[in-house]
């Protein structure tokens, strides 16, 4: 798999890397997948999440009490359960994210799908979603997994990345080039 060498650069990619590779031998993609998504969104929604993740004060035990509480509460399949309990016990919640992310890249590639991550400035419905997928897999000629995030500070349009290629479309980035075109 040539996008692993990449990934596992990173601290979080040789995580995600691990993970990947058991939920692919155990035939677990799709609900490790699942949990991952799930935590995702908690961290988005969960000020407390985030500070779990992120906080030094907090002792590995206390992290790992409340990692299991965390996974026991969304019901997050064993694999995902046990791999948090990993990171808590490492002092690597903070890799979580980035984690994710990479998991979700490896799964796409293994499914023989692209990703593009895609900023809007508010959250997209599933028709929304369903037409820039079928766009974008008339652009690139295959599918595409699309990582969704919300960033208001864009105004409107969109930002995809797909690989290294970047289509910025957003309201911010057309008002500064306006602005740069009339200072002349």
């Amino acid at each position: 798999m040539e996008i692993s060498g990449g990934i596992q650069a990173s601290l979080a990619g040789r995580y995600a890397t691990a993970l990947f590779e058991l939920a692919r031998d155990e035939r677990q993609l799709e609900p490790v997948g699942n949990s991952l998504g799930a935590l995702k969104a908690a961290l988005g929604e969960s000020d407390a999440l985030r500070a779990l993740t992120t906080s030094p004060l907090i002792s590995r035990e206390d992290a790992l009490k409340t990692v299991r509480l965390v996974a026991e509460t969304m019901q997050l399949d064993p694999i995902t359960t046990n791999f948090l309990g990993v990171l808590a016990q490492n002092r690597r919640l903070g890799q979580l994210p980035n984690v994710i992310r990479a998991f979700n890249l490896l799964a796409a590639h293994h499914r023989g799908e692209t990703t593009a991550e895609v900023t809007s400035a508010h959250p997209l419905d599933e028709s929304q979603v369903a037409a820039l997928k079928t766009n974008l897999k008339t652009r690139i000629g295959r599918d595409v997994a699309v990582d969704l995030s919300v960033d208001p500070a864009i105004l409107g349009g969109l930002v995809v990345k797909v690989g290294s290629q970047m289509i910025d479309g957003s309201i911010r980035t057309k008002l500064n080039s306006l602005a740069l075109a009339m200072k002349g």
